[in-house]
């Protein structure tokens, strides 16, 4: 019988192997690459641009290989049949096309998910590998079936366990980014994660349940899974912040995928940014669905017939500029359905085309096509009649038609009738105002409306373009023995007309308004209003969302606190399914019961969910005399760095309060750090990125999505008396307890006490 030195010592030795073949796939597509580069700019451009593009495909590839090098294998599935196999982060087989690795993906990798001692899916036992880098450091087995024989043997080879990995991986210290969990992904988030594509998916879940990963690693499936439908549209992922999506951005590539465009909804809108701030208020008002109908009626105040029509004179006659005339105009360019700048076009030629008639009318005698023509484009110059249609049918630009509604309070009244005198106070800017992200959907909507410059017949040629470039790369594939399963014509066209495959989608993707995507993923999803919702809505027309959130957590006035009640207005009742994620894997036992008792005091609807861990040291809370505020803060948030940050960039420390009490807190912390940890230290730590950054001091919105090893929540009470609503506030609380993985420190006075109570 082998002991547990021996099981190490074997599985390396598989791991070694698996590695070899990795190392040689990228040996082969390095060799290829000097092959293509050594060719040099010889040839005509058309070959260069071949040859371009085939380096692009093998320096994708390189790049993928290096992307999942770290931690490659973590699992093997040993089968009632005798059958063994072993799961990684992509799929590899040996040059004879032997399977090595299973990509975690796969159907066949699902019973390392979701197989339990009541239905074993034919298994008999599952091991999990610990590697750092690609040394193996771990065994932990899970035998299926408790009476066989391998249950016996992981018990003598001390391998049997089954929760050490996730147990391992909840209690490591965090880092400035985001790590996957393909190794330790539980079965009731493999069923969210290999959910259909058609689908919105709706996860409701609280506070450390895996929500982001499951998103993520989703979003990860689905490329596997649907490579064909989805290499041509991508995948879009909307977050509530930079910081989030910085946060967040290695998971996806760990997991072998590179092509997906992060955004949150202030960046979305192709040439804006939001760096602008409003109130509660105004953004709700902002977010409200009825707003559509508001820039709807925006764009139709500019469209009328002016009072005084003038007539024009053309050689012997004189042409009046009727009413009627541009009332039937404007109809026939209405019918064509058209955004108002293209329907005006019609308009436009509609107008000219009755005015030459009535010129023609007007004469004793029937003129030929070259006076007529010559009469339109004459009409078409004139100042006057320019002028005048332009009145009629105005040319519009949606950042001006925004910009004129939020500065003339009397037109937003006429558009939007529904708004009180305080909520039209409220909505009023001055023009050349910075944009804020409830804006951004408001924009996405005019822009809807009144459309884009026309460039169809550019969009034709382009589509003839490309149409042959896809033959042309088909021919050249062929001519090089190339793989159609290695790399697709479509692919080797877009490396042909500018970079990878992956960065011309995102490229594109990026910088064009009208991009559909295949599917979309929305994380803290409870934030987002109507409008958002349109916006992103009008971006997947095959309803193909992830959505993840929880509704304790809202604290936006036009979030969601019923996801009933948000989905069945956006998707229609029956076409969304909602999945709820039950344990936390975050937080220990003892802050989710505090947290969660704390949430239904408030009135806040709160999940149901199980710790996944016991620290029976991770709650203090204490009332300290006003005095001592600021001080004792401090002194827990040194103590706290001086056990969790380390200097090698790991650990995270958090001071989370309301933005006056950071401010009071943050000169005084920084002299005591230099005081208990040194200067070298304290410089360290201070000049972090923001990215990186080790001891954050955060506002409660600023902290969403993120998580800490340690967070001192400061004055609950100023947070509470400062938010948009009672609601809202109890629910940045909540998210405020909830950031930590090791230790929640509670500190306030006993006036702040009064407002929020923990006991």
């Amino acid at each position: 019988m082998t002991d547990y030195a021996d099981q190490l010592a074997r599985e390396q030795k598989k791991v070694d192997s698996i590695y070899a073949r990795l190392d040689e796939l990228s040996r082969i597509a390095r060799k290829r690459l000097t092959q293509v580069r050594a060719e040099g700019g010889k040839g005509s451009p058309t070959h260069q641009a071949e040859r371009d593009s085939f380096a692009a495909m093998y320096e994708d590839r390189l790049t993928q290989l290096r992307a999942v090098e770290d931690r490659l294998v973590f699992g093997r599935l040993d089968s009632e049949s005798g059958e063994t196999s072993y799961i990684g982060r992509i799929g590899l087989s040996s040059e004879d096309h032997d399977r090595m690795l299973t990509d975690w993906r796969a159907e066949a990798a699902r019973p390392f998910y979701e197989a339990t001692a009541e239905n074993r899916m034919g298994l008999v036992l599952r091991r999990h590998l610990s590697l750092k880098y690609r040394t193996v450091t771990g065994i932990e087995d899970e035998v299926l079936d408790i009476d066989s024989p391998w249950a016996r043997r992981a018990a003598q080879e001390g391998t049997l366990n089954g929760e050490g990995a996730l147990l391992a991986s909840l209690s490591s210290r965090r880092t400035s980014q985001m790590t996957d969990i393909v190794a330790t992904i539980q079965a009731e988030q493999d069923r969210v994660i290999r959910a259909p594509l058609d689908t919105v998916t709706v996860v409701q879940g609280g506070p450390g349940t895996g929500k982001t990963a499951v998103a993520l690693h989703r979003a990860a499936y689905l490329l596997y899974a649907h490579r064909r439908r989805l290499s041509h549209s991508g995948v879009l992922i909307v977050g509530p912040s930079n910081s989030f999506l910085h946060y967040i951005s290695q998971v996806l590539p760990s997991l072998g995928e590179t092509g997906v465009l992060s955004r949150t909804i202030g960046t979305l809108l192709p040439g804006f940014e939001a760096t602008g701030t409003e109130s509660p208020l105004t953004a709700k008002l902002k977010g409200d669905a009825r707003m559509a109908d508001t820039i709807k009626n925006a764009v139709q105040l500019h469209i009328r017939v002016p009072k005084d029509l003038p007539t024009i004179p053309m050689g012997p006659v004189r042409i009046p500029i009727e009413a009627n005339d541009i009332r039937t105009a404007q109809n026939t360019a209405r019918r064509t359905h058209l955004p108002h700048n293209r329907a005006r076009v019609t308009f436009v030629n509609a107008m000219i085309a009755a005015l030459t008639r009535r010129y023609a009318d007007a004469l004793p005698y029937t003129p030929d096509a070259d006076e007529l023509n010559h009469v339109s484009d004459t009409l078409r110059l004139d100042d006057v009649v320019k002028r005048t249609l332009n009145l009629s049918w105005l040319p519009l630009t949606a950042t001006w038609l925004l910009q004129d509604l939020w500065a003339k309070p009397w037109h937003l009244r006429a558009c939007a009738p529904w708004l009180s005198d305080e909520e039209t106070t409220a909505l009023k800017r001055q023009k050349g105002s910075a944009w804020t992200s409830s804006d951004i959907p408001l924009l996405d909507e005019a822009m809807e409306l009144i459309g884009d410059d026309p460039r169809s017949n550019a969009q034709t040629a382009r589509d003839r373009e490309r149409a042959a470039a896809e033959q042309f790369a088909k021919d050249s594939l062929a001519t090089y023995g190339v793989s159609s399963s290695m790399v697709s014509a479509c692919q080797l066209v877009d490396n042909m007309e500018g970079g990878s495959d992956d960065d011309s989608l995102i490229d594109k993707a990026a910088r064009d308004r009208s991009w559909t995507y295949g599917h979309i993923v929305v994380d803290e999803a409870q934030e987002l209003t109507a409008m958002d919702w349109r916006m992103l809505r009008r971006r997947c027309p095959s309803r193909s969302f992830t959505i993840v959130g929880d509704v304790a957590q809202t604290s936006a006035l036009g979030g969601t606190r019923n996801w009933a009640t948000t989905m069945n207005s956006v998707f229609g009742a029956g076409r969304w399914q909602l999945d709820e994620l039950t344990i936390d894997y975050r937080n220990p036992k003892q802050v989710v019961e505090l947290a969660n008792t704390f949430a239904r005091s408030a009135g806040l609807k709160v999940s149901t969910t199980t710790a996944a861990r016991e620290v029976p040291t991770s709650v203090s809370a204490s009332i300290v005399p006003d005095s001592e505020l600021v001080p004792r803060i401090v002194d827990a948030a040194v103590t706290l760095a001086r056990e969790y940050l380390s200097s090698d960039g790991t650990g995270r420390v958090a001071i989370v309060g309301d933005a006056e009490t950071l401010r009071r807190v943050e000169k005084e912390l920084w002299t005591a750090i230099a005081a208990s940890c040194g200067w070298k230290e304290t410089q360290r730590l201070r000049s972090q990125s923001a990215w990186a950054r080790q001891l954050n001091l955060v506002t409660p919105q600023e902290s969403k999505g993120l998580e800490y090893d340690a967070v001192v929540l400061a004055q609950p009470g100023a947070i509470e008396t400062s938010g948009a609503s009672r609601l809202s506030a109890a629910a940045d609380i909540y998210v405020s307890m909830t950031r930590p993985t090791q230790k929640l420190v509670i500190l306030q006075t006993a006036k702040d006490a009064e407002v929020v109570r923990f006991t």
